[in-house]
């Protein structure tokens, strides 16, 4: 991740995510600091560290401290695409809302996250392979959000990426 100073200088911060684990789980791919910061609704420097264990993730930040679900974070694009097995995690995962109306979908973040992603595309094959992923996670959003992630990416397509 970079920022840039005031005095136009280039730092490179270290990451803050952690495997504890010798074995990965299989959504661990999917794990970023970004989707942390839209799921607990704070600032990347407020992060302290993620830590990935076996089969849960640990999020330590200003004001958080909890034990989050792999499942509970979506795919993104660069690693390898999501699976049968993934979107069966997930689903198992969205089944035990509280909310009946949430018990069928991805959470309301999620395309949040997507559009902040795809915006963030600068070349034609990354846009290319979000619309792949777009098209393979199409059952997890209602039609009004995926009709406003497929505008997203028919404008960034549009602007000349």
């Amino acid at each position: 991740m970079l920022l840039l100073a005031k005095s136009k200088e280039i730092n490179i911060l270290e990451s803050k995510l952690t495997h504890k684990s010798p074995v990965l789980h299989r959504l661990a791919r999917f794990v970023t600091e970004e989707a942390v910061c839209l799921m607990f609704n704070i600032q990347p420097e407020d992060i302290y560290v993620v830590e990935c264990w076996r089969y849960i993730v640990y999020v330590h930040a200003k004001g958080v401290s909890k034990f989050v679900s792999y499942a509970d974070f979506p795919p993104i694009v660069g690693v390898a695409p999501p699976s049968k097995v993934d979107i069966i995690k997930w689903r198992r995962r969205w089944r035990r809302q509280q909310e009946p109306s949430a018990r069928k979908q991805a959470p309301i973040w999620w395309a949040e996250f997507l559009q902040q992603e795809l915006w963030n595309t600068f070349s034609p094959p990354m846009l290319n392979n979000w619309d792949e992923l777009l098209n393979s996670v199409e059952f997890a959003f209602n039609e009004a959000t995926l009709k406003q992630l497929r505008d997203s990416y028919e404008s960034t397509a549009k602007s000349g990426v």
